[in-house]
């Protein structure tokens, strides 16, 4: 309970103490701290259990936990920026009741709910088809999948800095994409395959959470420690909901519909971000899929589906900012380039 207000302390102190120019990168380097920190826990819990006990094992992890946080509090700077007041529980839920009421932070927190979600529906479950056949692989080597957290510890750091540098909403798209393009990967009947849908999906989503929770704490409407505690409530309420949930669609239709609940909540998170930018075109060429598409977004004026080729794109609509391509291209049509702005990306 203790250790859960800590990363929106956390994210508070950076958005205060930092320059808004390079908070992406900060709050990009802060996380991949976490996936450091959550596969040495997991690589030296498993390790000491295996050789000694569980009860050593835990007793060894709380101290070295004891140890970092006593050299932290020793080490970490004096506030330049921070001006403590008193707030009365009333200003407290009224503050909240604000960041609730707007738009841009609502849809942040619902992106921080479905990403969460996502993720650990993907590691919740990813083992029962590797250990199945054809693949038949031991625990033990299932439980090395945790490294690929490292590609995390790259992808927050490099995710965030480039948010700095594009633009938040440009840099969460691609890290979205991403993870929808990760988790159809694995798919795949290859294990190697599988095993790089898996790294790509959590490139994406160790992206896109540093580049939210950067967003949520850039927020000058409400207090940066209220709005940064409502997103990782809803953060993790996602990993809770959407990751018992998985179970059921494991049982229902196997690995394929974990990757439809997964599939289903990045294709709504796009639709949330739609909410806090300009506009999204999106270019069908089959009728009935646009129809549905229109349907379901009827009375969402951000949003346009457009009847078409899609080589041809949406000429009347360019430049865009952000072109992407959800399916497998031999080339690049020379049309959809044509239609992208300078600084854009595909």
């Amino acid at each position: 309970v203790l250790l859960a207000g800590f990363p929106a302390i956390s994210m508070a102190y950076i958005n205060e103490e930092f320059s808004p120019a390079i908070t992406g990168l900060v709050i990009g380097i802060y996380v991949s701290g976490n996936s450091v920190g959550g596969l040495m826990g997991r690589l030296l819990i498993s390790t000491l259990t295996d050789l000694f006990s569980w009860r050593l094992a835990v007793g060894v992890l709380g101290s070295v936990c004891v140890l970092m946080s006593l050299w932290f509090w020793l080490r970490l700077p004096e506030s330049r920026n921070f001006r403590p007041k008193r707030m009365a529980p009333q200003a407290v839920v009224r503050g909240l009741i604000q960041a609730l009421q707007d738009t841009e932070l609502r849809c942040l927190y619902c992106i921080g709910f479905l990403i969460m979600g996502s993720f650990v529906t993907l590691y919740n479950y990813i083992a029962y088809p590797l250990m199945a056949v054809p693949y038949n692989l031991s625990q033990t080597v299932v439980g090395c999948i945790f490294f690929v957290y490292l590609v995390g510890t790259f992808s927050s750091t490099f995710m965030g800095k480039l948010a700095d540098e594009r633009g938040s909403h440009k840099v969460l798209f691609l890290s979205l994409s991403c993870m929808l393009a990760g988790v159809v990967l694995t798919l795949a009947v290859s294990l190697y395959v599988k095993i790089i849908g898996v790294a790509v999906f959590t490139f994406g989503f160790f992206g896109s959470h540093s580049v939210a929770s950067s967003s949520v704490g850039k927020s000058r409407k409400v207090g940066k420690a209220q709005s940064s505690s409502l997103y990782l409530l809803l953060y993790y309420i996602g990993s809770s909901v959407l990751g018992a949930l998985g179970g059921t669609f494991l049982v229902w239709n196997g690995w394929s519909g974990v990757v439809l609940l997964i599939g289903a909540a990045g294709g709504y998170t796009a639709a949330v971000l739609a909410e806090i930018v300009a506009t999204v075109t999106a270019v069908e060429s089959d009728p009935a899929l646009a129809e549905l598409a229109r349907t379901s977004l009827a009375g969402n004026a951000k949003v346009t589906v457009v009847e078409g080729p899609l080589e041809a794109g949406h000429a009347d609509g360019a430049p865009c900012d952000l072109l992407f391509i959800d399916g497998a291209i031999e080339h690049m049509p020379d049309a959809l380039v044509a239609q992208v702005a300078t600084e854009g990306r595909v």
